[in-house]
């Protein structure tokens, strides 16, 4: 596979109703740049008796990057937030020292209509001296996410740095997640544009790369400077994330993720004793998994 470092293939799963697609962590591959977990979400049909119901659960030492390509979420959290997140717009929390929120299908679209639900769960590991920090949460919308074109082929960047240009997502290491469209065959120039490792998730369509034939739901891995000539197939949709990665190893377990396994008991037990931040008006919980 020439300099083509690796190619993951999602493997599906079930969380109730919704139709998950793990695609990191991964046995060989546990993080990519500080992306440490990546879900697919979807696509399904939800409505009119099946709808999106993620409730209260922890996190810390993390950010999370909600991005949905298709229908909306509400958001709730520990730290007061409320807010929903339609496709394109970036939903963007940072758990630090503790935060527990939940995801659900907006109120106002329980009315028994039927619609599609797709998008990705990201989260991307604190610095080591920030694992610690205050929770905080930002919404980004989609209209204020740098995009431009070449040749027919359209570019948002969605978080970090990438392409000599910043996105407004307030991340805290040297990252990046650029979404890429394309309608006619497109060569993809990566070099120089981008910093550290890189993941390629292909959403949509497939690419050629180090004469490798490589379809949807199909992560590759590489290190930027490395990167073999990529080839996007007519109508594709891709999704290039990852960036410098930490010296430190980050253990994870559940929702939790940092560089000490003594915070990640701590944390397991202030969850099971409903110590942990708690959300005021939400009473659901999710216990810990044995």
């Amino acid at each position: 596979m020439s300099n083509l470092g690796m190619i993951i293939e999602e493997r599906s799963r079930d969380i109730g109703d919704f139709l998950v697609g793990r695609l990191i962590p991964f046995r060989k591959k546990r993080m990519i740049g500080p992306f440490i977990f990546i879900d697919h979400m979807g696509p399904t049909t939800l409505g009119p008796s099946k709808y999106m119901d993620v409730d209260q659960h922890p996190h810390i030492g993390l950010s999370t990057l909600t991005f949905m390509l298709e229908g909306e979420i509400m958001h709730q959290d520990s730290i007061g937030t409320q807010q929903r997140i339609s496709p394109g717009s970036v939903n963007w929390m940072t758990a630090g020292k503790g935060v527990s929120h939940s995801e659900r299908t907006p109120k106002d679209m329980r009315n028994g209509k039927v619609f599609s639900a797709h998008g990705y769960q990201i989260w991307i590991a604190l610095p080591k001296e920030l694992e610690d920090m205050e929770p905080e949460f930002h919404h980004i919308d989609g209209a204020d996410l740098p995009k431009w074109n070449d040749g027919d082929a359209e570019f948002t960047l969605v978080a970090g740095g990438g392409y000599g240009k910043k996105s407004p997502v307030p991340t805290y290491s040297s990252l990046f997640m650029v979404e890429v469209k394309n309608s006619s065959t497109y060569e993809l120039n990566v070099h120089g544009n981008l910093k550290g490792e890189i993941g390629i998730c292909i959403v949509e369509g497939g690419i050629l790369a180090c004469e490798e034939d490589i379809g949807k739901g199909n992560i590759l891995v590489s290190k930027v400077e490395d990167t073999c000539k990529i080839t996007l197939k007519p109508n594709s949709h891709l999704l290039l994330f990852g960036g410098e990665p930490f010296e430190e190893e980050r253990h994870i377990y559940w929702n939790f993720v940092s560089s000490s396994k003594e915070k990640i008991d701590l944390a397991k037990k202030n969850w099971e004793n409903k110590t942990f931040p708690m959300m005021d008006h939400d009473g659901s919980y999710v216990p810990l998994p044995k």
